[in-house]
């Protein structure tokens, strides 16, 4: 028998995670890109040793897409780009959490209400990402070539420039407005990733 909750943060609510997330930037001043990525990279290690929600699952996953867009060599972001993502994954360098990962079952619940803050910032980085990795996976495929492995090929290119260019436009479009839902995990719909390099493995 599954249980469904829905439950809404208000503003007031929202305040202690916008705290955290600004004593998170202090305490990650000086920490090099690799360094953001690795602490971030912990805490889904750390994950993958307990039995997890699959509400919060779904939303390590999303976390876990942020790292491989800083990590992915055929994707290459952009420095102010990946300066977005990298601010984005600070929270995540911090060992005193809103709730602490320890805490059987809601450890990492303060996390997932992040990650779904964080993905709600970066929806069209995040859109136009799935939408690259996704042209890589049917591509290789059809190449007969293993998508890990095909670096920056040059077919690759044009749909990364078209893709980040859309990404830029609709970011643009939408500066100052929000964005309202979040990025589809929760509202029916399947999310089935196409390869990319992640840190997270899930059975």
């Amino acid at each position: 028998m599954s249980l469904t909750l829905n439950f809404e943060l208000n503003d007031r609510d929202l305040e202690h995670f916008h705290a955290a997330m600004e004593a998170s930037k202090k305490a990650a001043e000086g920490k090099s890109d690799v360094e953001i990525i690795e602490n971030a990279g912990r805490l889904l290690a750390d994950a993958q040793k307990v039995r997890i929600p699959d509400f919060i699952l779904s939303r390590l996953l999303r976390l876990d897409d942020m790292i491989a867009m800083l990590r992915d060599e055929a994707w290459a972001l952009d420095p102010a780009d990946r300066e977005r993502v990298l601010s984005a994954l600070v929270y995540f360098n911090n060992p005193n959490d809103v709730i602490a990962d320890s805490v059987p079952v809601l450890g990492y619940l303060d996390d997932a209400v992040m990650i779904e803050m964080c993905v709600r910032d970066l929806q069209h980085e995040l859109d136009a990402y799935d939408d690259f990795c996704d042209f890589r996976q049917h591509q290789a495929e059809r190449l007969g070539l293993d998508p890990a492995k095909v670096g920056r090929a040059d077919w690759l290119g044009g749909r990364r420039e078209e893709l980040v260019e859309r990404m830029h436009q609709r970011r643009e479009r939408d500066f100052g407005i929000g964005y309202g839902s979040s990025s589809g995990y929760g509202s029916g719909k399947s999310y089935v990733r196409a390869w990319r390099p992640g840190m997270f493995s899930f059975r």
